[in-house]
């Protein structure tokens, strides 16, 4: 006979970043939200200085941004004893992500033209953001199958330990992911924004 012997909580939370089924088919239980902060200016200088005075500050630079992810990871593992093996009876990771974009007060009263860049960037802050809750989303469900694919141990404490460990690989591997993301979202800027008004100025004229 085997019973439930306890549930422990684990949880990670980056800022740039319950009773359980015991079901090893369970998907990780994630939730997107967005907030906008508002900007003013009626040139792109103006814009730029907007952006950073009132983009969202992140930890992880101590800089504003012109846009921002927050991203937590949580939730709760279950581990039973029989025959005296600990194994997972159940996993549930959940993910919340907080998109934080701009919002420009003055658009209808702008120029064609700096309305034209302003879409332009304001589109491309809200695929970088989005990109950077889809990697917590894979890194959600990496985590999840691999706490469930864990094998039992002599000992729930055993077992507990590798649920640590597992869950602080996963999470540092996430951090890295994010962070390599950033980087090359950075060097690329320049040529990424001048393909963008290129592609979108052709479909502008066609």
């Amino acid at each position: 006979m085997f019973f439930m012997r306890r549930v422990r909580r684990f949880f990670g939370a980056i800022l740039l970043l319950c009773v359980i089924p015991a079901t090893a088919s369970a998907e990780p239980v994630i939730t997107k939200t967005y907030s906008y902060f508002r900007i003013g200016g009626r040139t792109a200088e103006d814009l730029d200085k907007e952006l950073e005075k009132h983009g969202p500050m992140t930890r992880a630079t101590g800089h504003r941004h012109p846009g921002a992810t927050e991203i937590k990871f949580g939730g709760d593992v279950t581990y039973m004893e029989r025959g005296g093996r600990c194994s997972i009876g159940g996993a549930r990771v959940t993910l919340r992500t907080h998109l934080i974009l701009p919002r420009w007060n003055n658009r209808s009263r702008a120029s064609a033209d700096l309305r034209f860049i302003w879409d332009t960037l304001s589109t491309d802050i809200k695929r970088h953001e989005e990109r950077h809750a889809e990697i917590a989303r894979n890194h959600a469900r990496q985590l999840e199958r691999a706490l469930l694919a864990l094998g039992s141990s002599k000992s729930c404490d055993a077992l507990e330990k590798q649920v640590s460990e597992t869950t602080r690989r996963i999470l540092e591997n996430h951090d890295r992911e994010q962070l390599r993301f950033d980087q090359i979202e950075a060097t690329n800027f320049d040529a990424r924004m001048m393909r963008l008004l290129q592609y979108r100025m052709g479909r502008r004229g066609s």
